[in-house]
């Protein structure tokens, strides 16, 4: 008989013995080269190119024989069985029953769809879902293309490899784990989760630390896989020196997101061993309870949480509890709403400072926010035309102590000045504002943008007066403020082209007309202390970076923007200009409880000059410097310069900031550093990086790194050691090591720091 041949099993009663298991509408799909049946002995047979497709099994063979009084199946000659799952099972010979639910295979390989590899010298499939290997071999590894007799990079070989159906496990007894052909390893057993398991209860690897203060660390983690909604983490983790910590984080996964809770607790067997007079040493039971949430209502609306709560202030630091670790913990609890044109942002915050104060003297010093309330509104419809907006912000905070620095502007040793930062009290801060603008165009490419903007604040005020403050400080306990603005902005692009390039040259004018700043300098300053005028902020309306200070005066902006690109691929681009105090009062001229003007280049009626260029090579090579210069001697005032290069194989980059002195704002020296990182991908798998910092006014390291890592489909590691220095306190100078191993399916390896 030749050619091949097609046999439905429902419709052959001599074959519906292969039908146990499976629904009553599975057809078997046989084709050969030769099908012989035998009636007498009862028995099938297949010869050459055998092909059975049955109930999602697959199966090719050089001979298949199907023996009707006993139900099995033989088959042998480069046999591949594809079972339902995905699995590939390889073998010389095989005998199962006709249901594939039990059977005896020698010499086989497996492997699975997520490109995990079993081997063995022989193997026993059993009640239909458990399968046994003799002298079996596990790894995660392809085999090497060149050579695939090779080891993989690593394995695990066992007497035996027990492949779980019901439970999803796959269980290697006497098992000894090989690193590049080594054994470094011998254990009496190793069980994994199969290749079908995301999740499953069991332990995951250790991991292992050190400090001058806990010791050695061991940490022996344990997953529990409770349901599919819900899992956990118990770690226990020995130190040498402080005893043992226990932790313990539950996760909950909802419809609309998933919540977290984390515990933790060490009853401390040394606590001699940290500096006296600190909060680690203070007490021996010590202990936090996190937690984290976020949910998505709907698409448009969300709120969440990240909260802690601990027995003292550094402890979650201390030691390095995962996601709580941080110098400052900020615990917020948050409600957002996002629409196509408006958006909604309500938050909490609390700002745990982590720090071994026993008075706690940084984290009082912070504010806590009860609540900050954002609005942004953009009209639908244009408005006479042009665009209307408005935005709304809320704010309220107390502080527990006053927040302040001693300045000696001078540098002789006394205090010339303070800067309050925050004072002890509360305050509330309602702030609305609308803004029209329209965009006309004039005949011959002048862009004009007419501009009009009405804002008030008001503020409830119990806050202490700040002792010492040069300035005039309001004694209320309800101020309120306006300002309005007319402003009108002219924009000429001029549009230049050659054969192989073409430039835009925009010259660019805007003048604001607005009342002087009310009460400048006599309220509270908490969100508009950081400024930097540069060539990012030259064009805004209102170059504060908060609510708090609100620019006033009439001012004039003047510069020119420049953009080019040539056919062979380089892109250049640059700004520089001037900003011009006109009339009514300097708002950047005027003091207030943290001198937020001081120093900045505004404070004058003609502003410092202010720049930035860059440009970008086909080679990957971009370049990039922002500038501020004196606007009498042309002196640089503050510089920021990069330069990066990357490819497919090298990666770098190289940035220098020059800051000068700002004695004013509390700087009395100037701060020059260069910094640099680099990484470059040595081989295939093999990447080596690196960082510097270097302070060139000290002559003196800030910050130094090195590190390699290795990656391949079975296989990450990294190492990394870095060095911080602080050449004013040499005791606050640092170094760690770091390294990490992670074998695909098995589990993660670490070694001293996790920030790698």
């Amino acid at each position: 008989m030749s050619s091949a041949v097609v046999v439905h099993a429902q419709e052959d009663t001599q074959l519906r013995s292969l039908e146990p298991n499976l629904p009553a509408e599975t057809k078997l799909l046989l084709a050969a080269n030769e099908l012989v049946y035998d009636k007498d002995s009862q028995r099938i047979t297949a010869t050459g190119a055998v092909q059975i497709n049955y109930g999602g099994y697959q199966m090719v063979a050089q001979q298949v024989v199907y023996d009707q009084a006993t139900g099995r199946v033989t088959a042998s000659g480069n046999i591949e069985l594809v079972e339902p799952t995905g699995n590939r099972i390889y073998a010389d010979t095989l005998d199962v029953t006709d249901n594939f639910a039990e059977g005896f295979v020698k010499t086989l390989r497996i492997e699975t769809s997520d490109n995990t590899r079993l081997a063995a010298e022989s193997g026993e499939r059993v009640n239909d879902t458990d399968m046994i290997l003799h002298k079996g071999v596990y790894t995660a590894c392809l085999p090497c293309a060149d050579n695939p007799d090779r080891p993989p990079l690593w394995q695990v070989k066992a007497e035996r490899v027990i492949q779980n159906g019901k439970k999803h496990t796959v269980r290697l007894e006497k098992a000894r784990f090989e690193l590049f052909g080594h054994t470094l390893a011998v254990l009496p057993f190793i069980e994994v989760p199969d290749h079908t398991v995301k999740r499953k209860s069991g332990f995951l690897f250790p991991q292992m630390r050190f400090s001058e203060n806990l010791g050695f660390g061991l940490t022996v983690p344990y997953y529990f896989a409770i349901s599919n909604q819900r899992d956990a983490t118990v770690k226990a983790t020995g130190f040498t020196s402080q005893g043992v910590l226990i932790e313990a984080e539950i996760r909950q996964r909802f419809e609309k997101g998933q919540a977290s809770l984390h515990f933790a607790g060490i009853d401390q067997m040394n606590s001699d061993k940290f500096s006296a007079g600190t909060s680690d040493s203070n007490r021996d039971l010590r202990g936090m309870v996190g937690s984290k949430g976020a949910f998505q209502i709907n698409p448009r609306w969300s709120f969440g949480w990240d909260v802690m709560f601990q027995s003292d202030n550094n402890f979650a630091k201390t030691y390095k509890l995962e996601g709580f670790g941080e110098d400052t913990h900020t615990n917020q609890v948050y409600l957002t709403g996002r629409g196509k044109r408006n958006s909604f942002d309500m938050r909490g915050y609390y700002f745990d400072v982590q720090d071994a104060d026993t008075e706690n003297t940084a984290e009082k010093k912070q504010p806590t926010v009860i609540p900050t309330v954002d609005y942004a509104y953009y009209a639908p419809e244009p408005i006479a035309g042009g665009q209307l907006s408005g935005n709304m912000n809320f704010t309220s905070l107390a502080r527990f102590k006053s927040d302040f620095v001693d300045v000696d502007t001078n540098g002789d040793g006394v205090t010339d000045l303070v800067r309050y930062r925050g004072l002890e009290g509360a305050s509330t801060r309602l702030s609305g504002e609308l803004e029209w603008k329209r965009t006309f165009s004039v005949p011959g490419g002048l862009q004009l943008t007419p501009l009009l903007a009405a804002r008030g604040d008001a503020y409830g005020l119990d806050m202490d007066s700040p002792t010492g403050y040069a300035g005039d400080y309001t004694s209320e306990s309800f101020e309120t403020r306006h300002m309005m603005t007319a402003g009108l902005e002219a924009r000429y692009p001029i549009l230049f082209s050659t054969t192989n390039s073409s430039h835009i040259v925009e010259p660019i004018a805007q003048i604001y007309a607005r009342n002087d700043e009310q009460l400048a300098g006599m309220l509270p300053n908490e969100d508009a202390q950081s400024f930097v005028f540069d060539a990012t902020n030259l064009f805004e309306r209102d170059k504060f970076s908060g609510y708090d200070r609100v620019e006033g005066g009439t001012r004039a902006n003047v510069g020119i923007r420049y953009t080019g690109s040539f056919d062979n691929g380089i892109g250049l681009r640059g700004i520089f200009g001037q900003s011009y105090h006109l009339a009514g009062l300097n708002s950047f001229a005027t003091d207030d409880l943290v001198n937020a003007g001081a120093n900045s280049g505004l404070e004058t009626d003609v502003s410092d000059y202010v720049g930035m260029a860059g440009i970008d090579l086909p080679n990957g090579i971009s370049l990039a410097t922002n500038v501020r210069l004196d606007e009498e001697s042309w002196d640089l005032q503050r510089t920021d310069a990069s330069m990066s290069y990357s490819n497919d194989r090298f990666q770098t980059s190289l940035i220098y900031s020059q800051i000068a002195a700002q004695p004013e704002y509390g700087f009395t020296e100037a701060n020059d550093e260069l910094s640099t990182s680099s990484s470059i991908k040595v081989s295939e798998y093999w990447t080596a990086f690196g960082s510097l910092a270097w302070d060139l006014d000290e002559s003196a390291l800030n910050s130094r790194s090195v590190g390699i890592s290795y990656a391949d489909e079975c296989m990450v590691f990294t190492f990394a050691y870095t060095d911080e220095f602080d050449p004013e306190n040499e005791t606050a100078s640092d170094w760690s090591i770091g390294a990490r191993l992670t074998f695909r399916t098995l589990g993660d390896i670490n070694l001293g720091t996790d920030q790698l």
